[in-house]
């Protein structure tokens, strides 16, 4: 369109703007820049061109000079190792020869030559920046895999009947105790010596006490090793494998989202293939179909590229929908266990989804005619808000009617913050939510672990009784990584980091259309946040009516987390633009904070599901 096809597109990279200014000012070239002079964009002479350029490899080459003999200074003598491309006779000779080159005329050799040295100058520096990389990685890496050991050891420890506790001798504790001081002495001398920063001793010192710990633990691993021998070694194998193929899965699905959706038509042939279906035909074919659906969000497109308020007030019409068919339920149990304050809870919900589809479509039209963000409706949208987090609690405890409850309740602000196909997602999440409740009671009877409690009138108030917890079996391990690829398909369902880093203000129009980044940032989170809270509110169900606790379990998914972060540990980026160099590290930074935001979530669900808000009612004299 702007008819420049005969010319040559020229990038320039950032740090070779500060040498082009210094050159067409006629200043020197800073002192700690590391670009390079691009020739294409100066006007003028070869010989000026070219003694520009012997300048900046001059001026880079002090930098690699000044960062080796400091590097020098501070390793021990029969430790260094120098940067062998650029030696000191090799520097003497590229210097020689490009003078000679500019003396003799043959400009476009001198400049070769420069680029040459410039480009080994700035390899020697970041050489020797990054030194000591493979030895403090290797020190990380050595903590992370310690205190993973350490975490399995605890689980088999104290929640598996797959070990007796025998403690070591005090002879053989006492020895082991000096050997891994002495160690630790030892890497903290050798680190004062070469006069390290104080990081350093963090970095090194940490594997130690980690590692103690673990080699205390010997019998442990003694008894675990003769207690997997005496299994098949194909089980074992196949079982590490799968677990190894999941990690890997819940690792790609941060960069690309479709992995999900790998995972999660792996989790609808799950019931085939460990023969569950048999038990349960109808249940293994709802999870797989819902499965199947969930799996389709991770192919859409970006929430925010494209609008559609119609699909936003169609899900809140589905959500009045299964709402409604729902009644019938509630009314059978009214003797049993219901009053009318609690069908008024359920009608003020079905109100409150109502009074949200018709607020989003009555605020885009309203502003697609220029006319505003009417108050009545941001009243509205501010008192769904301040409401969904107080009506749940107002019902009962039972487990699908709480559940049910809570899923209305955030589904009423969700909508209110949605523009597109997104609206659809807690939807379909909370379906396969309700639906794993009812797979993992099947799963239960299916390994002989527990008699099947009865759902229906099971409630989560009685359900936290510590003499009733069963110990862990391998079934446990694919129940904690269900609810952690639930949890990374919650936060990359409809988005993935770039687009939380960027999102579409369209989606807060319902509460505010004035410009107001904290605000605007907070009602972001929240929607964020309300996929996690439904999932960890399911993942409390299965806790209890599977009898196990939380700690457990936790501690599976802390052994989860710990793996993927040492992989990301490995993936962060130094280099390439900002954007790839920040993505890289909010990875790393999410999946370390996995588990304590894992924790304020069950500390959430916990509240969310056993607390009960009675109102004033009317108590009932007896004659």
């Amino acid at each position: 369109e702007w008819k420049l096809e005969d010319l040559k597109r020229l990038d320039v990279n950032q740090a070779d703007i500060a040498p082009l200014m210094a050159s067409l000012i006629g200043v020197p070239f800073p002192l700690n820049s590391v670009g390079t002079l691009p020739l294409e964009y100066l006007n003028n002479s070869a010989h000026f061109k070219a003694e520009s350029l012997f300048t900046n490899a001059v001026q880079i080459l002090e930098q690699f000079k000044v960062k080796m003999s400091q590097k020098k200074e501070t390793t021990l003598s029969f430790l260094f190792t120098p940067f062998k491309p650029l030696s000191d006779a090799e520097q003497i000779n590229f210097l020689k020869k490009t003078r000679l080159y500019i003396q003799q005329q043959k400009y476009d050799e001198a400049v070769s030559l420069c680029k040459t040295l410039i480009n080994l100058a700035l390899e020697g520096l970041s050489y020797y920046h990054t030194y000591d990389r493979l030895f403090l990685g290797l020190s990380i890496a050595m903590s992370f895999v310690g205190w993973t050991t350490y975490v399995i050891l605890v689980i088999i420890k104290t929640h598996t009947d797959l070990t007796k506790t025998v403690q070591m001798n005090n002879k053989e504790s006492t020895v082991l105790f000096y050997s891994f001081a002495f160690l630790g002495l030892i890497v903290a001398f050798f680190l004062l010596i070469q006069a390290c920063p104080w990081t350093y001793y963090i970095y090194c010192l940490l594997p130690v006490p980690i590692w103690y710990a673990v080699v205390r633990e010997l019998p442990v691993f003694q008894d675990l090793a003769a207690n997997l021998l005496s299994l098949h070694i194909s089980q074992s194998i196949g079982f590490l494998l799968v677990c190894t193929l999941g990690i890997e899965i819940l690792v790609f699905s941060f960069f690309y989202r479709s992995a999900l959706t790998i995972g999660l038509l792996v989790f609808a042939g799950w019931p085939v293939m460990t023969q569950l279906w048999v038990q349960a035909k109808t249940t293994a074919l709802i999870w797989s179909l819902l499965c199947v659906l969930l799996a389709v969000f991770p192919l859409m497109p970006v929430v925010g590229r494209e609008p559609n308020i119609p699909l936003v007030i169609a899900t809140g019409l589905l959500t009045l929908l299964i709402s409604c068919f729902s009644l019938p339920s509630l009314c059978k149990r009214e003797n049993k266990y219901r009053n009318n304050e609690d069908l008024k809870v359920h009608f003020y919900q079905m109100l409150s989804i109502a009074l949200s589809t018709y607020v989003v479509s009555s605020t885009h039209d309203s502003l697609k005619n220029k006319q505003g963000l009417p108050v009545l409706n941001q009243i509205i949208s501010w008192m769904t808000l301040a409401s969904s987090s107080v009506l749940p609690l107002l019902s009962p405890t039972f487990l699908f009617q709480r559940l049910f409850s809570i899923l209305l309740s955030l589904m009423s602000t969700y909508l209110l913050l949605s523009t597109g196909y997104e609206a659809l997602f807690p939807l379909v999440l909370s379906g396969l939510m309700f639906v794993w409740i009812n797979m993992e009671q099947e799963a239960l009877q299916h390994y002989g672990l527990s008699l099947k409690p009865k759902l229906a009138v099971f409630n989560f108030t009685y359900a936290i009784d510590i003499t009733q917890f069963r110990q862990l079996h391998l079934d446990d391990v694919r129940r904690s990584f269900f609810f952690v690829f639930f949890i990374v398909t919650a936060f990359f369902g409809t988005g993935n980091i770039a687009s939380v880093n960027s999102f579409d203000p369209a989606s807060v129009y319902c509460f505010l259309t004035v410009f107001s980044p904290f605000m605007m940032g907070g009602l972001l989170v929240l929607k964020v946040v309300i996929p996690f809270v439904l999932v960890s509110c399911a993942f409390e169900a299965v806790q209890v009516t599977t009898q196990l606790s939380s700690k457990s379990l936790f501690l599976i998914v802390l052994v989860i987390s710990d793996i993927m972060a040492l992989h990301f540990f490995f993936l962060v980026k130094d280099y390439g633009s900002w954007l790839d160099i920040g993505t890289s590290i909010s990875h790393y930074v999410l999946v370390m904070s996995l588990t304590i935001f894992m924790m304020l979530m069950n500390g959430l669900a916990q509240l969310l599901t056993t607390k009960r808000l009675e109102l004033l009612r009317r108590t009932k004299h007896h004659s």
